[in-house]
């Protein structure tokens, strides 16, 4: 049997991942997502319930034409019959057997208080409306899903009844009956003690569906799994409604690396990184830095003595080769930094100290002292690369001075603002006197400073002020508080980001623009002054 049957990676992010508060998905990215997640190799990518609305019912006929997918099985969700109704009459069931889909997924009842309450039926006519509904779609020719919802609470409430939907489902087709922790409230003893009897008392293959209300979705997940569940469903980077459905990419992770289980094409595993940053993109939903594996700070140290013990064997503070995700392994600079933390940086920027300690020992002091009066390294790479080069050289990287800037900020009654800023600044033994106008001071600032420099450094037209962050730190009140910020450039090859620290705003900005340029150049090949 192949490892995409033998065992189901379910991927939801495309319905109940697009659930989630504030995140809107046009067809156009539910296209882009779906080809994502079959580069990664999941076993099956739930497109969403066609008929049940038009954005919905759009996708899945672009899908028959457009969507050509090399790995994954595209699945249909929807619910079983209506009470009362002939299963051939159903709308909405019709709508999954017109819909293109191989699979389709049926929601369905398991909780009894649930079947009388919501479903206004009887709990006879429930486990009815289950077999008829397989039956029907079984006909058609499509592999049917049971998502058994609330299952857990419905176990708890009247356990025979939610054991009956179950075996109901199997017996008229299911391939899996999924038991749903839907409002995430399990913890992963009872869930597999749960399991453990679903399994004993019934001949289903059964599949795990879990929310995160209770943190536990993920441990859930692997729970049931390690109780015998052969099929997982969850959505790429935990998206979901309330706190988010169980996180595929960690779920996939901790199979095949902790517990040695293939579940995606050989290699696959690698793209992870990608393919989460990616579809965050899609999503406009900003990745979390701290999300396992995939996070840009899942393999990030910035302890001294954690640096110490990675220079002898990165093994010691982490638990996994961060290559084996994609993803990988940083130093961050700052207060906390020992030598081990510099040379290690160091050589993560392509920067060779060769063994100098006074040169390690300088740089040691100057981020300590740095760091006291406000500036932070750890996101600011750019900045922390010239600092090192000047103490190597005893000299700082010099394209140009800026040795004096004005701003002006215009507002009229009409609330029309204007922004304009006059830098002076010398190079290449010349004296300049530069103007710009932007969307505020800072803007105006960049836009001058590189208007006048570009006579010299074409290239800068390239540069893009891409991200602008302020944050004003302890230590005084109100307005005259020191002022940190963190300045993003990019080019066409990548990104980088600057620091500067001012009781100013300006003042810092100004200081983390020329850090920016400074940077730039550096990576354009331009030799300092």
């Amino acid at each position: 049997m192949p490892v995409s049957d033998a065992f189901h990676i379910y991927d939801t992010t495309l319905r109940d991942g697009a659930q989630q508060e504030g995140l809107n998905l046009s067809v156009h990215d539910k296209l882009a997502i779906a080809h994502h997640l079959d580069d990664l190799g999941v076993g099956f990518i739930e497109g969403g319930w066609p008929g049940a609305n038009p954005k919905d019912t759009e996708f899945f006929k672009l899908a028959q034409t457009e969507l050509k997918l090399k790995n994954a099985t595209f699945v249909a969700f929807g619910a079983t019959r209506r009470p009362g109704v002939q299963a051939a009459d159903d709308v909405l069931l019709r709508a999954l057997q017109d819909s293109g889909a191989p699979a389709v997924t049926l929601v369905a009842k398991s909780y009894d208080r649930q079947v009388e309450l919501a479903l206004r039926t009887t709990l006879d006519e429930n486990l009815e409306m289950i077999r008829s509904s397989i039956k029907f779609l079984r006909s058609g020719g499509q592999r049917v899903f049971l998502d058994a919802e609330h299952f857990f609470d419905g176990y708890r409430s009247n356990p025979a009844y939610a054991l009956e939907v179950v075996r109901v489902a199997a017996e008229s087709g299911a391939d899996v009956i999924a038991l749903c922790d839907t409002n995430g409230g399990m913890l992963p003893t009872e869930l597999t003690d749960v399991v453990h009897t679903v399994l004993l008392e019934s001949s289903a293959r059964l599949g795990i569906h879990c929310h995160n209300d209770t943190g536990c979705a993920i441990a859930n997940s692997l729970a049931a799994i390690d109780a015998g569940v052969t099929h997982v469903q969850g959505t790429l980077n935990g998206y979901g409604e309330r706190t988010g459905n169980a996180d595929l990419v960690s779920i996939i992770a901790n199979l095949e690396l902790k517990m040695k289980k293939p579940v995606l094409p050989e290699g696959a595993l690698r793209e992870s990184f990608r393919i989460s940053h990616a579809v965050a993109e899609v999503t406009n939903v900003a990745p979390s830095a701290r999300q396992p594996y995939v996070g840009v700070s899942a393999f990030a140290h910035k302890a001294g003595l954690h640096a110490s013990a990675i220079k002898v064997d990165p093994a010691m503070y982490q638990h996994e080769d961060p290559s084996s995700v994609g993803n990988d392994m940083r130093m961050l600079v700052s207060e906390m930094a020992g030598r081990a933390s510099i040379e290690l940086k160091s050589q993560e920027l392509g920067i060779d100290l060769g063994g100098d300690k006074e040169v390690v020992a300088r740089v040691v002091e100057r981020v300590k002292e740095m760091e006291s009066r406000g500036f932070t390294f750890e996101a600011a790479d750019a900045s922390f690369e010239l600092l090192l080069r000047e103490e190597i050289s005893g000299k700082r990287a010099e394209f140009f001075v800026i040795e004096d800037w004005q701003t002006t900020v215009d507002g009229d009654a009409n609330g029309a603002v204007k922004s304009n800023a006059t830098v002076t600044l010398s190079a290449h033994g010349e004296s300049i006197v530069t103007t710009g106008s932007g969307n505020g001071p800072v803007n105006a600032i960049d836009t001058a400073l590189r208007s006048g420099l570009k006579k010299f450094y074409p290239e800068l037209e390239r540069l893009e002020l891409t991200d602008y962050k302020v944050r004003i730190l302890e230590g005084r009140l109100g307005t005259g508080a020191v002022t940190r910020v963190l300045v993003e450039t990019s080019d066409s090859d990548g990104s980088w980001t600057t620091v500067g620290v001012h009781e100013n705003v300006i003042a810092a900005s100004a200081m983390a623009l020329e850090d920016a340029v400074t940077y730039g150049l550096l990576r354009q090949g331009r030799k300092p002054e």
